[in-house]
């Protein structure tokens, strides 16, 4: 008799509905054979293997780059038999109807199309922001950035408050909502709509997350040292000067300033309308179960966490896939020096033609070809070695062995599949968190920073030639994906594993920090400080008052025996 068990012994190894098989092959016609049988699938039944079957998830995502990585993750809880219901506006610009892959439930808007589903009001923010940046990165500069993120900020909101109002006045729609019964609602909280909507039907919540309304989540959500924690938009590493440090502190008091005066009285207004007087908006997104963040330690600088925070930076990279025939044709073409990619992400969909003939004039001059995914004017200067493409299957290119390096903007999820496929990067940031990302991983060697603003094709050049042939760019690069991919299971496997996990137990409350119902002045112990400060000074006034009084007794005897 031969017999072969296979147990997946790790309970988030789940791409397999199935977690105990036997294959046998033996002569069932005698009952020691029949005992063997029954003895293993007893044994196979006893094994603790959680599973979950066919949950009922509503995803509200966020359209763009964000919507990219969410509909990755949602072919996924479709392989593994779950029922997806995706919540999106009409006037989305990515999301669509996929009857093969989830159902839709549209909230039909007025026409208008917000900074987030419309790239018009973006692509004007960076030609100004562009504009603004030419001097160099001066406090008059940075007050400047900071009001067109500001006014960008305050044009998303009104679409938000429209998404948000007009879903929560739709009572049919709610009703519709709270009888489908959802097991877990996955949400990306940049969108308020998605927890809003987890606390008004009582679902479990978890965040497919990098970012709230107010910024970076772990500033939100994690303790967050200043000394060595930089935040959002402060092109700072975590080791700082003091000067460094000095701004580090101002400019996280700038954005908790404009959080609380101006960002979160909008949603708190929206809270207190449909979900409860005694409900604001940092307690409605503080109570999601699970926080699957879309970083990981190989990129992200080392810091305090929560737990119920899973990090699974790069769950989109896959292994790369074979090219059509004519982009093979033009990468086999490049002979020794292989291919150069270049994209600038899915907001930009053209810089003006002044760079964009800049960036030609130092392409052209390299001996590698060049794969650039370019919408818009075709620069006149463009070189023979140049394919321009208006889409490019980035992930595929990025894991070709002749692949030398990526001219890329900064986003995460290109950032992420460069790490992976260990991929040095030219960076050319534009555009939010843009620059920190790139300044990550210049800082560990793997890339070249080179100014947008004040760009000239001889920097481009020289920052190009120097990734492409200093051989310790691409080293330093290969070192972050080994380290990256070095991790007990994917990344996929375990925002996959935690999904499920929240819908086998309803919730993670047990994860979640009493934090989010704490006031400030509680989580900083100012009430304490005050309280011992207050006792110290009472017990210091008594023991002066004492001693003055000791003093006295003391002086008036030496007056009597004098």
């Amino acid at each position: 008799m031969q017999k072969i068990l296979r147990y997946c012994a790790h309970p988030s190894d789940l791409n397999s509905r199935i977690c105990a098989s036997v294959s046998l092959s033996m002569d069932c016609s005698g009952w020691k054979s029949r005992l063997q049988v029954a003895c293993v699938l007893s044994i196979i039944i006893s094994l603790p293997c959680p599973v979950t079957h066919g949950a009922n998830i509503l995803v509200v995502p966020i359209d763009g780059s964000h919507w990219i990585n969410m509909r990755v993750l949602i072919e996924e809880l479709r392989l593994h038999t779950h029922n997806i219901t995706v919540l999106h506006s009409s006037t989305s610009w990515y999301i669509k109807e996929e009857h093969d892959l989830y159902q839709s439930i549209v909230v039909e808007l007025k026409g208008y199309k917000g900074v987030i589903e419309d790239t018009t009001a973006i692509q004007s923010l960076i030609q100004r922001s562009l504009a603004i940046s030419k001097n160099g990165r001066t406090l008059w500069s940075f007050i400047q950035l900071e009001f067109e993120l500001l006014l960008l900020w305050k044009a998303g909101n009104l679409w938000v408050n429209q998404f948000i109002t007009i879903l929560f006045e739709n009572k049919d729609l709610l009703n519709q909502l709270a009888d489908a019964n959802f097991d877990l609602i996955l949400a990306d909280p940049a969108l308020c709509a998605g927890p809003m909507l987890a606390y008004h039907l009582n679902v479990p919540l978890v965040y497919n997350v990098r970012w709230i309304i107010t910024g970076e989540v772990h500033f939100f959500a994690a303790p967050s040292p200043l000394s060595y924690i930089p935040v959002f938009n402060s092109h700072l590493t975590d080791k700082m000067s003091f000067p460094q440090r000095i701004q580090n502190v101002m400019q996280n008091l700038l954005g908790l300033s404009i959080s609380e005066f101006l960002v979160y009285p909008v949603y708190n207004e929206l809270c207190h309308r449909y979900l409860g007087r005694d409900t604001d908006i940092r307690t409605v997104l503080l109570r999601a179960d699970v926080w699957l963040m879309r970083v990981d330690f190989t990129f992200e600088f080392p810091r305090p966490i929560m737990p119920n925070f899973v990090y699974i930076g790069g769950f989109q990279c896959q292994p790369p896939k074979p090219l059509t025939a004519q982009l093979q044709d033009f990468v086999e073409s490049s002979g020794k020096h292989g291919i150069v990619v270049m994209s600038l992400g899915t907001f930009v969909n053209s810089l003006s033609l002044d760079i964009s003939m800049k960036i030609a004039e130092a392409l052209a001059q390299i001996p590698q070809k060049v794969i650039w995914r370019h919408v818009g004017d075709i620069p006149p200067n463009i070189g023979n070695n140049t394919l321009l493409a208006k889409w490019i299957p980035q992930n595929d290119l990025l894991g070709h062995p002749k692949t030398r390096a990526f001219i890329s903007h900064g986003g995460t999820n290109g950032v992420y599949e460069a790490i992976y496929h260990g991929v040095p990067v030219v960076g050319l940031p534009l555009f939010y968190d843009q620059f920190d990302n790139l300044v990550r991983l210049e800082s560990r060697g793997a890339a070249k920073v080179v100014d947008v603003a004040s760009l000239q094709s001889s920097d481009l050049l020289r920052a190009l030639n120097e990734v492409i042939n200093k051989t310790t760019y691409r080293e330093k690069m290969q070192k972050l994906s080994a380290l990256h991919r070095d991790q007990p299971e994917s990344p996929m496997d375990r925002a996959v594993f935690w999904i499920e996990y929240t819908v086998r137990h309803k919730g993670a409350g047990h994860l979640r920090s009493e934090y989010y119902k704490l006031p400030w002045y509680v989580y900083y112990s100012v009430d304490v400080m005050i309280f011992l400060l207050c006792v110290s000074l009472t017990i210091t006034i008594l023991i002066v008052l004492i001693l003055k009084k000791f003093c006295n007794i003391v002086l008036k005897r030496k007056e009597k025996v004098l």
